[in-house]
């Protein structure tokens, strides 16, 4: 009989894992851009919260990978300056969902939700984030 070792369980990456990967994309941000962006703060979830997701009317809570919060710089006025940090949510869970499904290398995924966020900052919509990266 021969015998077959039992596969070593898998570990799926956490938050501190998904948040390493991200400040090793914005290093690759050229500097110019990092420089605008410094002051984003990049947190990592596992889920949007419940204001979000209705207020984004999601089906489901792995329907969003990640979310620009903030004033974008096209916006921002000297007159009235933001108080709250902008922020770059990147929710973990549905991020690791949407991995597993296509097979795409987790730091690539991880890098093209962060950039199309902050993209969100410099003033770009959705479908310019889309026709500036091309698909996921």
């Amino acid at each position: 009989m021969t015998h077959v070792p039992t596969p070593k369980p898998q570990i799926a990456p956490t938050i501190a894992d998904i948040q390493t990967l991200a400040e090793k994309a914005i290093l690759a941000i050229p500097e110019a851009f990092r420089v605008q962006a410094r002051n984003i703060v990049v947190q990592v979830v596992d889920f949007p919260d419940a204001e979000t997701a209705e207020s984004m009317e999601l089906e489901s809570p792995f329907d969003l990978l990640g979310l620009y919060v903030g004033v974008a710089l096209t916006e921002q006025s000297v007159s009235h300056p933001s108080t709250e940090p902008d922020i770059v949510y990147l929710y973990r869970r549905p991020l690791l969902d949407y991995w597993c499904e296509t097979g795409e290398d987790l730091a690539a995924v991880v890098t093209h939700v962060l950039i199309h966020e902050i993209g969100h900052h410099f003033g770009y919509s959705d479908e310019e984030m889309d026709a500036l990266q091309g698909p996921m």
